[in-house]
């Protein structure tokens, strides 16, 4: 049950729409980041721009693909300075096939950004209502302001947790799920617990690099969405406030003339 339905569908573009799974919206993004994130991790760029089945699919391919490849393992032998090992790591029939979808997640998410941005201009200009409550039996939704700094907090403790302090549910379910998958495989919380009882060697010899090398781009991307997403879905309840305003309480008359005093 939405506040609000499009039901004579007459208007082209809207900025943003809230239902149950979240709110999504269609806002101004900086391209270069976009690719930059689909280069640390092929799909978190479409993520960003809530391009969920693209960006799932790209994400999907990387693990897959990445670890029969053994490119993350590969690429910390190289780090310590053994350059011939990971040549030797390195598996030639998943790593050759790993190349061109890398660079396609750079380009297609650079190039999906572009046209965003011009689709986000003109629903700027068209400025369509959009709903901003919707319930559910399941589920309740609305606009409001949230704290960025909390959904950053929650972030760094847990990935999908500052999603989940923004009701942007599809992500923090995928967060929390592939967070929890790369713990595992990775063993870093065996890790940490021979940490904490001064048994350093045992730590590092007992981690999963293939695995562990996954999890600073999912830390990463969890703090950037979720803090982005926060400062965007304020300024589109400040942008909601401000047109229900002018609509229900402001004179259609009521005009400010400089150097003039009005009554």
């Amino acid at each position: 049950m939405d506040n609000y339905r499009n039901l004579e569908n007459k208007f082209r573009r809207y900025k943003a729409h809230v239902s149950i799974a979240g709110t999504t919206q269609i806002h101004l993004r900086n391209p270069y980041i976009i690719a930059w994130w689909s280069a640390a991790f092929p799909g978190f760029g479409h993520l960003i721009l809530s391009k969920y089945l693209r960006g799932l699919v790209l994400f999907m391919w990387e693990v897959v693909v990445n670890y029969n490849a053994k490119i993350n393992l590969a690429m910390v032998q190289s780090f310590c300075g053994d350059i011939e090992l990971a040549k030797q790591t390195l598996e030639p029939r998943w790593m050759l096939m790993y190349i061109p979808v890398y660079l396609f997640g750079i380009w297609d998410s650079y190039r999906t950004c572009m046209d965003m941005n011009k689709v986000s201009l003109l629903a700027e200009r068209e400025d369509a209502p959009v709903n901003t409550f919707t319930i559910g039996a399941l589920e309740i939704n609305y606009l409001d302001k949230r704290t960025p700094f909390m959904s950053v907090l929650w972030s760094l403790f847990m990935p999908g947790l500052g999603q989940l302090h923004i009701h942007r549910l599809l992500t923090a379910f995928f967060s929390l799920v592939w967070t929890i998958i790369f713990l595992y495989m990775s063993k870093t919380l065996v890790a940490v617990h021979f940490l904490f009882l001064g048994e350093i060697q045992t730590a590092t010899a007992a981690l999963d690099k293939q695995w562990l090398l996954y999890m600073p781009s999912m830390w990463g991307f969890a703090v950037y969405d979720s803090y982005i997403n926060t400062v965007e879905n304020n300024k589109l309840f400040e942008w909601e406030q401000q047109s229900f305003l002018k609509k229900k309480f402001q004179s259609p008359g009521f005009k400010i003339k400089k150097g003039n005093v009005v009554n």
